[in-house]
């Protein structure tokens, strides 16, 4: 412990906390794959299906956010499955703080949704918007920029 202005400051040696997100519904997981393996023409429709039955699912939202008509409604979809994201951070444990990491398949949803609200933010020229989610990604996960999707 160090002491600054006599209060103790107490430092974690493995790092920041780290949250976990559970899976997703295996049901869930399985129609998201089902719509994705279907003809170009019919995924949009079939993924808005899986996030009408499942709308906690934020592989489901980013994946929404991936094939969006415009960057008006991808930036709609991402905001939400980041905001979902975010509720479930927190039912997880998380207090506003730590890592969130890519390394971990169950956090991929939501920082891929964060990512495409950073990406539709820029695309609508919402440039303080895009600069905080940015950061935002690397507060969260700080090989943010070395990753491999």
């Amino acid at each position: 412990m160090v002491a600054v202005n006599d209060r103790p400051i107490a430092f974690n040696p493995q790092g920041p906390p780290e949250t976990v997100l559970e899976p997703e519904p295996a049901d869930a997981t399985r129609a998201l794959e089902h719509a994705l393996a279907a003809p170009p023409a019919h995924r949009r429709d079939l993924v808005a299906d899986v996030v009408a039955q499942w709308p906690r699912n934020l592989e489901a939202w980013a994946t929404l956010g991936d094939l969006a008509r415009d960057d008006v409604e991808a930036y709609a979809c991402y905001r939400v499955g980041y905001h979902r994201g975010l509720d479930r951070l927190r039912q997880s444990g998380w207090r506003g703080s730590g890592w969130v990491r890519w390394r971990e398949p169950t956090n991929r949803g939501f920082l891929r949704a964060l990512d495409g609200l950073r990406r539709s933010a820029a695309a609508i020229g919402e440039r303080d918007e895009e600069q905080r989610c940015a950061e935002f990604l690397v507060q969260l996960d700080p090989d943010w920029g070395r990753r491999t999707p």
